[in-house]
């Protein structure tokens, strides 16, 4: 009961890189327990700060009381948070927007027993879930073109899982708006076995794409033109508020949680305040998943994952699992320092 453990985010990264089938076969199993009921996944805290509007620091409480099978010593339910920094002014430094650590409880006590560091988990389960939207609004792992708007960590680590999990695509265009960030993202996926280049704008990249990942730092819709998106294509838009309202409208949307990514001025979110109803939202992942939905081509499918606390539970349960497996993991003796009512 008394003891407590860390992982630092090179032993979680080592992990991660292999492990990411695995990791994608978390999520799609967090993602059924949460459609069936299974977790308890509360909203989100945002800290914001007066002077820095774009910064915020998010706290995502969680549990999965049910016993996962095969998870040995992580057996049984679990709960925690994970208190995740998200500060784009970083990027000026060429330091990662993100940073993040990630508690867990034990749920008979409330006892924590583990610190991770989480921004490689959360980028990992980020990336698992895009990719899980991906081949349900696609319906394959094949594709002609793939478009990557916003060369950063969360674009890289799906690309990463992309590769992890045998897609192929003819072409990939990356785009973003630092020129440098976007040679260097496309050489990563040269990297990985992806026909790569560089966009000359982000009509170039976007035009003719079955799919579309939107991972970028925006604060606001800049996708407004209504021709943008093309009837058929998938999107993943997983930084929230790439797309305007009107887009949003037109269009099949898909997300992870209907209530929870109805919040924090997210493009679904913009487009109910707007029109004042949510009858564009066709429903979930998991149900597209379980077959339960089924969307036309005949408007653009957008997925959009507001990040689910429970999925960064699952795949940090799994990660110290197999950390604790291969001596990864670090004891903290004496914690606690009391361990005895009297």
């Amino acid at each position: 009961m008394f003891s407590f453990q860390v992982m630092g985010g090179k032993s979680v990264r080592a992990i991660i890189e292999t492990s990411r089938p695995e990791i994608f076969a978390q999520v799609r199993e967090t993602y059924l327990a949460h459609h069936r009921g299974a977790t308890i996944n509360p909203n989100s805290y945002f800290l914001r700060f007066p002077d820095r509007p774009d910064a915020r620091i998010i706290a995502l409480p969680a549990a999965l009381p049910e016993e996962a099978p095969g998870d040995g010593d992580a057996a049984g339910g679990v709960a925690g948070i994970k208190w995740i920094g998200s500060f784009p002014g970083n990027l000026a430094r060429n330091v990662p927007r993100a940073s993040a650590v990630l508690l867990l409880n034990d749920l008979e006590t409330g006892y924590p027993f583990a610190c991770l560091e989480a921004a490689q988990i959360s980028a990992a389960r980020t990336a698992a879930s895009a990719v899980l939207g991906a081949e349900q609004l696609h319906g394959s792992r094949r594709a002609a073109k793939l478009a990557v708007v916003g060369a950063g960590v969360i674009s890289r680590n799906i690309l990463e899982f992309f590769h992890a999990l045998d897609w192929s695509f003819t072409e990939t265009v990356v785009h973003d708006t630092v020129e440098e960030y976007a040679k260097k993202s496309a050489g990563h996926a040269g990297a990985l076995g992806f026909r790569a280049r560089t966009s000359t704008g982000l009509d170039d990249a976007v035009d003719g794409a079955d799919l579309v990942v939107l991972a970028t730092t925006a604060g606001a819709p800049y996708i407004l033109d209504p021709g943008a998106l093309a009837a058929g294509q998938s999107v993943l838009n997983i930084s929230l508020r790439d797309i305007g309202p009107e887009l949003i409208a037109a269009s099949h949307n898909v997300l992870d949680d209907v209530e929870h990514c109805l919040n924090a001025g997210t493009s679904p979110h913009l487009a109910v305040q707007k029109f004042g109803h949510r009858d564009f939202i066709d429903g979930t992942v998991a149900q597209l998943v379980l077959g339960e939905l089924r969307l036309g081509r005949d408007r653009p499918r957008i997925f959009s994952p507001f990040g689910l606390g429970v999925l960064d539970l699952a795949v940090g349960r799994e990660i110290l699992r197999i950390g604790r497996e291969h001596g990864r993991v670090q004891d903290v003796p004496d914690f606690f320092a009391e361990v005895e009512r009297w």
